[in-house]
């Protein structure tokens, strides 16, 4: 319904520019994007069925590890479909309703992947500094408790941001969102009212969790190589240290491109905006396309089923 004309009270539809300013090459962006999410697809498919597969995988680090294929697995299926439509197929429209339920699957992944990263920390840091105890500590049961915790935790918390704007934004200034896909601030910036709750409560999501996150794994991290660096043999601290690379590439990876699409995206203003889009959308796709490739080369036991499965 058009209250005036530049207000729209409750809209029913809204219309996903995709990347503004490249809209006329948005069908060649496409193509690396697609190939991306292919690889991302069938990577981290091929990581949770080899993990499932062998029983000898079924040890907490590489639970947890199948956990984070499947959450890579439903992070890109929920954004790269629609995505594909606005840039192959010129398809930008979307019901209010859908919008809405892409961002909080979006934003309800990323704090499932940012759990699972705190729970793999957590697990090597009991692996390492307490050898004996590991087994006796991450049991399978405490794995299956985390991982609901985990899972609660992203959706009830994510939730709050879905209801105020659905219960408190009813004005609009327009239906078009400069976006490839429905993003929390992306959506608010349409409202003509009520934003300020909406944005304080987005930021207080993405600090609280993360920086949460983020210290205790840094903790945890700190605790590892204090007690690697006084293990008596070299050997010993390169092979511990090994194990614990991938995960580190894995760390950085996603809160680096976390931390850089956040801060560009809103206080980047001299940026143009084509770059702000394309570098948060490339951030949803590249940790699922990097992590079972890291784990695939870092990880000896995953690279020799790999090989086995190819080879036979």
């Amino acid at each position: 319904m058009l209250i005036s004309n530049i207000t729209f009270f409750m809209p029913s539809v809204l219309t996903l520019v995709g990347i503004p300013g490249l809209e006329s090459v948005q069908c060649w962006i496409g193509i690396p994007f697609c190939t991306m999410y292919l690889i991302a697809i069938i990577g981290n498919s091929l990581l949770v069925t080899i993990i499932k597969s062998e029983r000898s995988l079924h040890e907490p680090m590489y639970i947890f590890l199948g956990m984070l294929g499947a959450t890579d697995i439903a992070l890109a299926t929920s954004v790269m479909p629609k995505m594909l439509g606005i840039f192959w197929f010129h398809v930008p429209h979307i019901s209010f309703d859908s919008c809405l339920l892409q961002m909080w699957l979006i934003h309800t992944f990323q704090c499932i992947e940012s759990g699972i990263l705190l729970a793999m920390a957590l697990d090597r840091y009991v692996a390492i500094c307490y050898p004996l105890r590991h087994a006796t500590i991450f049991t399978h049961q405490l794995v299956k408790q985390i991982g609901t915790v985990v899972t609660l935790r992203a959706a009830i918390i994510v939730a709050p941001c879905l209801i105020l704007i659905k219960c408190r934004l009813k004005f609009y200034h327009t239906t078009v969102i400069s976006h490839s896909y429905c993003e929390h601030m992306a959506i608010v910036k349409l409202a003509a009212e009520n934003v300020q709750v909406n944005k304080i409560y987005g930021l207080f999501v993405a600090f609280t969790v993360a920086g949460f996150d983020l210290i205790f794994i840094t903790l945890s991290y700190i605790q590892i190589f204090t007690t690697v660096f006084h293990l008596p043999q070299k050997e010993g601290r390169l092979k511990t240290l090994n194990t614990c690379i991938a995960h580190i590439c894995v760390f950085l990876q996603f809160y680096l491109l976390a931390f850089f699409s956040f801060f560009t995206h809103r206080f980047g203003s001299h940026i143009p905006p084509y770059i702000h889009i394309l570098f948060s959308s490339i951030y949803l796709l590249v940790p699922p396309v990097l992590n079972p490739l890291v784990y695939g080369v870092k990880t000896k036991q995953i690279s020799r089923h790999v090989l086995k499965m190819f080879s036979s």
